[in-house]
Parts: structure tokens; C-alpha cells; sequence
């Protein structure tokens, strides 16, 4: 038993509650910032998975199998589809998701879903990673399955997908149970993996021909990547002791089951140093059951600025883990905003207005839930408005001449993106006239001579960020 303890420094909170007294707002205080906690819908049954999704609605996976789109202004829910194949059993079920939005900008979107889920094979609980094709009229479409046949129990499956900026895909494997799995480097049990949205490996990962990323997890429940530094960072379940928050590195081996939180015993020692074991940034005994990750860098919550954010299962916490200004370290001690309030906490997101999202996980079968669990609950501070200046900063792209003689070409001054993106130009009917695509770090490119008018040019980045610019020809 490691005796390693975090230190979780409380807040004063503005006011509290019990886990079914949720029918009126309750407010935080956190500094000067008011922050008024409201129940978004009602009557889920274990939420896993929750994204903000390129169409400005939540995502939603549910872990007897149905996915489902959620409007963040009204709470509606709306079911996409309830998989036959699922088997829901202990811990497993209908898992993570992610969403890759097409780069041909199609006139009904249309977007890549992966999730992955436990099924039965012959008798033995398994895990697969699916991919469906999501169109605004006909909804999920044409299954791939992308990987399959990963070992499975009733507990230890995993599993959070995040999409990375160069378009592959990371998944987060549990060791199913079997502790030997974690450090196979044959075995995709116990891993992160990263493939290409097909299933293939890519050619620059770690090991060749391996879709391994990085090795040792035990059972890792939060996935996030810091946009302005590329850190990766994931929340993983510990045994009685050491739940972690790791920083992710590629060809890493976090340990398990050799090394249970950090290299701090005399037995661990020898093999942390033959096997580039990379040590968490924290680790919780007693352990708290951390679940879902994200990060926070909104001038609505300014408390939070480069912020991650974590959710536990068996604290019910609402964790913030500030970092230092390169990523690779916490900043400043970890803070519950509240614990236990509203019982058992899985899933987290936050919207581009900077409004956090998260879910209950009461009807998991670990706890008596409320009447109206499972719930969606947003956080947010209500009297934040976006500045001019703040508008202003967004408009970080121009068009030269505007308005452009229509008989001549006009050059767009493209900010230095970080990642692909797809251009689409329509005119003032909707009608698309030109359809392009800006590599990664490209500034300039040229726009068709076309008919006199007024056009919208639309630019949609690999990871779903969209940004508009008028043009007039004459």
C-alpha cells in the first residue's frame, strides 16, 4: 500500500445541498466570480461520454447504448441511435466518443463518430472501437468497425477517444482485469493507442507498426489535449491507493502494475529507471475514482485560466488543477469547488462561451440515485459578456482587396494555423461557389475570380472550430 496523500485544499462554498435538491440553481463562490450551478436534463441512465460538438450541441453516450445529441439552450434530448451490440455488465458498456468533422464541408454536415463499447463474442465480453458516419438528414450511418477483439471484463475497460489535431485518434485501454496485459507491448490492453481514423497505425508512432502510444495504465477515464502547448494529460483509476493524473508522453510506460503512483519505494526504484517511467503529476490515496478531464481557459471564469478540470466517481468532486505556464507541472494546489453534493460524477466538457457541462453516474449501480438522476448540469457565470475586445481578438483573418474587382483574384491572409482546414465560399443564396483546404502553418491563399456579389467564406479547422469572412466583388 502506497501511503503517498494529495493535498486537496476545500473552498468555501456559497451554498450546499443534498444530491436530489437540484430543482433551483445553487451558486459558488470562487473569488470574486459568482458561479450558479443549474440542472440542464433530467432522467438519463449513466451518462459516459459528453462533448461539445462541431454543431454547437452536446454529445452524449449512455452506457446501456444510446447516443444522443443534447440542445445546450433548452435541454431537449435527442436520440441518434441505441446500439443492439452493446453489453452492459459491471463497469462496461457504451463508453467514450469523438467527433471528426469532415473536411469537405458538405451542404448538410456531416461528421466521423467513433465510439467504443464492450460486446459479446462467442461467450466473452470484448472490446471494439466503431465508426459511424453522422449526417443531419439521415442521421448515423454506415458502421465500421476499426478495432475489435480487445479482452474485456466487467470492470477496467476503459475507454476515452480524443481526436488529435493532425486527424488520428487516441484511445485509452483498461488492463481488463489482467495486470500482465499493462506492460505487453504486444497486447493493446492496458495502453493508449493512437491509430488513423481507419484503424491503421500511423507511420510516426512510437514503436513501428504498433498502435501502442504509451503503456502501464491500469484503467484510464480522461482524456484532454491543451491546444496552445500540444500536452496531453489523463485521469486514471488506481487500486486502493494512488488514482492518478498523468501527463501524457509519446513511448512513455506509466508503471502499471509495477509502480503504483510515483517512484517512491525502494522495490519501484530499478524499475522506473530501466523502463522510462514517467511519473504523475499527482496521485490521490484514498483514491477518489477520477473520471472525466478538460480544460479551462475562459475569461468567464478567470479563477480558472489554464485550468484543468477533473470529475470523480467516488468523491462526486469537482476538481480544478491549475497549471504552470509550459504545461509539464501543476501551477498551484488542486481545489474542490464541491464533493459529494450531488453524488457520483463522470462525464465533463466546456462550451465555447465557457460554460462547464458535466454528469451524474448514479444509476451505475454503486449508489441509490435520486428521482431525477441521471442529470446534465451546466456551470456558469451568468453575468460575464464577451468585450468588444474580446469580440474583436477572434477576427484574426482578413481578405485582400474587399470589396475586390470581380474579374481578378482575391488573396485571404490566413492566420498561422496549428492544423488543417477546409474553406467553403457561398454566395448571397446559400449556394456554394468553391470549395478549398489551408495546410497547417499556410498564411496566403487565393480566391477565384467570381460574379459580382456579396459571399461568406467559411473555414472549418480539423478539430471542428469554424471562423466566417465577408467578401463583396463588384
Amino acid at each position: 500500500m502506497k501511503r503517498f496523500a494529495a493535498s486537496i485544499l476545500l473552498l468555501t462554498l456559497a451554498c450546499a445541498g443534498r444530491p436530489d435538491a437540484v430543482a433551483q440553481p445553487t451558486t459558488y463562490q470562487l473569488g470574486s466570480t459568482t458561479l450558479t450551478l443549474s440542472t440542464l436534463t433530467t432522467g438519463l441512465n449513466t451518462p459516459w461520454e459528453l462533448l461539445w460538438g462541431p454543431d454547437n450541441f452536446l454529445w452524449m453516450t449512455e452506457r446501456g447504448g444510446r447516443i444522443s445529441r443534447i440542445n445546450p439552450a433548452t435541454g431537449q434530448v435527442l436520440p441518434l441511435l441505441t446500439l443492439s451490440d452493446v453489453t452492459q455488465t459491471g463497469e462496461s458498456g457504451l463508453l467514450g466518443m469523438a467527433i471528426l468533422p469532415s473536411l469537405t464541408l458538405p451542404a448538410i454536415p456531416q461528421y466521423s463518430v467513433f465510439v467504443v463499447y464492450t460486446y459479446t463474442d462467442n461467450g466473452a465480453v470484448k472490446e471494439k472501437l466503431v465508426r459511424y458516419y453522422y449526417d443531419e438528414l439521415l442521421g448515423m450511418i454506415n458502421p465500421q468497425v476499426i478495432l475489435d477483439n480487445l479482452p474485456a471484463t466487467n470492470i477496467h475497460s476503459g475507454s476515452r477517444l480524443l481526436i488529435l489535431p493532425d486527424r488520428t485518434l487516441l484511445m485509452t485501454t483498461g488492463d481488463a482485469s489482467n495486470t500482465s496485459l499493462a506492460q505487453n507491448p504486444q497486447a493493446l490492453n492496458g495502453k493508449i493507442l493512437r491509430l488513423n481514423p481507419d484503424g491503421t497505425v500511423p507511420t510516426n508512432n512510437p514503436t513501428p507498426g504498433s498502435l501502442v502510444y504509451t503503456l502501464g495504465h491500469r484503467n484510464p477515464q480522461g482524456l484532454v489535449r491543451v491546444a496552445a502547448t500540444g500536452r496531453l494529460y489523463s485521469s486514471e483509476h488506481g487500486p486502493n491507493n494512488d488514482d492518478e493524473l498523468n501527463l501524457i508522453e509519446a513511448g512513455r510506460n506509466y508503471g502499471w502494475p509495477n509502480v503504483e503512483g510515483f517512484c517512491n519505494l525502494a522495490a519501484e526504484q530499478p524499475f522506473c529507471l530501466a523502463n522510462n517511467v514517467r511519473e504523475p503529476l499527482t496521485a490521490w490515496t484514498p483514491t477518489r475514482a477520477v473520471a472525466g478531464l478538460t480544460y479551462y481557459n475562459h475569461p468567464a471564469i478567470p479563477q480558472w485560466a489554464n485550468t484543468l478540470l477533473l470529475v470523480s466517481l467516488k468523491d462526486g468532486a469537482l476538481t480544478s488543477l491549475p497549471l504552470n505556464a509550459s504545461g509539464d507541472q501543476l501551477g498551484g494546489p488542486a481545489a474542490d469547488l464541491w464533493a459529494g453534493t450531488y453524488g457520483r460524477l463522470r462525464a465533463i466538457c466546456v462550451s465555447p462561451q465557457g460554460r462547464v457541462y458535466l454528469t451524474t453516474s448514479n444509476r451505475d449501480g454503486r449508489g441509490a440515485p435520486a428521482a431525477t438522476d441521471d442529470r446534465v448540469f451546466v456551470l456558469e457565470n451568468r453575468a460575464y459578456s464577451p468585450t468588444a475586445t474580446q469580440t474583436a481578438q477572434s477576427a484574426t483573418w482578413q481578405l485582400y482587396p474587399n470589396p475586390a474587382p470581380a474579374a481578378l483574384p482575391a488573396e485571404l491572409n490566413l492566420p498561422a494555423l496549428p492544423e488543417p482546414a477546409a474553406l467553403e465560399l457561398t454566395d448571397s443564396q446559400g449556394r456554394r461557389v468553391w470549395l478549398g483546404t489551408a495546410a497547417a502553418q499556410q498564411t496566403r491563399l487565393q480566391l477565384p475570380a467570381m460574379a459580382p456579389g456579396a459571399y461568406v467564406l467559411r473555414m472549418r479547422t480539423a478539430e471542428g472550430r469554424e471562423q466566417y469572412a465577408r467578401l463583396l466583388r463588384y
